[in-house]
């Protein structure tokens, strides 16, 4: 297995698109990661579009960058709320500036935008996000 013995963050907040959350999910695990989801502290299960949930394993403010080898940010609506909270912000930049691993999905650009990490670099994400 590729990945085993690395540890990847899959941060969630409410409305998240199930394909971009659990494709991701299922592979890290087929690849032999261990895949924590990440809340923000407002709820313990999240509700995706079109309506499933997932459970986190762990909120921000159990979680440092020092844990995970790599992040995963699935969009959705999710990554608008996430970055509401400055300690997903901080993750994702700190996960960043560790020179770790950092993947964003269609709308979770906004994630990384709000870490300010895109200054000079390009990035593929949904067209609105420029």
């Amino acid at each position: 297995m590729e990945l085993q013995g690395k540890k990847v963050a899959i941060p969630v907040e409410s409305l998240f698109n199930t394909f971009e959350f659990w494709y991701p999910y299922y592979r890290l695990k087929e690849a032999g990661a261990e895949v924590v989801v990440v809340g923000s502290g407002s709820a313990e299960t999240y509700t995706g579009k079109p309506g499933t949930e997932v459970k986190v394993d762990a909120s921000i403010e159990q979680v440092s960058a020092d844990d995970f080898d790599a992040i995963v940010i699935p969009g959705g609506y999710a990554p608008d709320m996430m970055r509401r909270y400055p300690a997903m912000v901080s993750l994702v930049r700190d996960l960043f500036g560790a020179g770790k691993v950092v993947a964003a999905i269609c709308h979770a650009g906004w994630m990384l935008a709000s870490a300010n990490i895109l200054d000079g670099r390009k990035a593929t994400s949904f067209f609105a996000i420029k």
